[in-house]
């Protein structure tokens, strides 16, 4: 089974959810598809979609899983790494308005650059990374990593610091 997951972010993500529609109609990926959309709406009978779902809910179908794929949001990536799920992130993007920046690119970079986790940074390449996700082991996740969360933090705050001066300016 593969887990999808978007978060708790009030934009749509259509973009993620007609990419791995379009792979499951072409009989691309071949698994049972579960998503926690949030509050993108989207229909297919080829993926069964939750709005949202408990946190019970939630580790059930993060630990039933063979790969989990979803945004890039902190905290959806870390209740994946925390069970020891292969994940494969891609970013909410400000020009598509999934987002009000794109903070998420560089939350992603930081997750692959330490071996946790693979990034579809291009959705032209889901068939590789689909390939490499099969025999990919991620890095262990160490909690509480405090250097960690801290650089993350620094990220999003300088993103948003950056956002708030551009539109300062205008």
């Amino acid at each position: 089974m593969i887990f999808v997951t978007l978060g708790t972010q009030d934009k749509s993500f259509k973009r993620l959810l007609r990419l791995i529609d379009e792979l499951k109609q072409k009989k691309k990926i071949r698994d049972r598809i579960v998503v926690q959309a949030g509050y993108t709406k989207y229909e297919s009978d080829n993926m069964e979609i939750h709005d949202f779902v408990s946190q019970e809910k939630m580790k059930e179908y993060i630990k039933e899983a063979a790969i989990v794929i979803t945004h890039g949001g902190v905290g959806s990536i870390l209740g994946a790494l925390k069970q020891n799920k292969k994940v494969i992130a891609a970013a909410r993007l400000k020009q598509y308005n999934e987002h009000t920046n794109d903070h998420q690119l560089q939350i992603i970079r930081e997750f692959r650059n330490r071996g946790y986790i693979l990034a579809l940074d291009n959705f032209s390449d889901i068939d590789e990374v689909l390939k490499k996700a099969k025999t990919f082991k991620p890095e262990p996740y160490k909690s509480n990593n405090i250097k960690f969360n801290n650089m993350i933090e620094k990220i999003i705050a300088e993103d948003d610091h950056t956002h708030w001066l551009r539109r300062k300016k205008k």
